[in-house]
């Protein structure tokens, strides 16, 4: 199956390397991406929950990035979402 390709849009931080995103198409999912603990290079400082929470949406590569370099595909992370929809938070909304 091909993942249609959305930006992300939307970024919050659940806590325990999970996170809420929305992104372009109005989908608003959860990913756990606890499985980035695991991975070297740019995601070692990710190991460090503080340094996770950081994350920010980059508008111009329509995904979500973290100091340093670290970044993942939208359509990887829409796949993810799309498997846990939820309703966007109030916070979210707003924002």
């Amino acid at each position: 199956m091909i993942t249609p390709l959305y930006d992300v849009t939307g970024v919050e931080v659940l806590g325990h390397y999970r996170l809420r995103l929305t992104f372009s198409d109005g989908l608003v999912g959860d990913v756990d991406l606890s499985d980035l603990r695991d991975w070297g290079g740019v995601f070692v400082p990710l190991r460090d929950p503080g340094a996770f929470a950081q994350v920010r949406v980059d508008p111009e590569a329509g995904t979500i990035t973290w100091p340093g370099g670290a970044d993942l595909a939208p359509e990887v992370l829409y796949q993810r979402a799309s498997a846990h929809p939820r309703q966007a938070s109030p916070r979210l909304a707003a924002g």
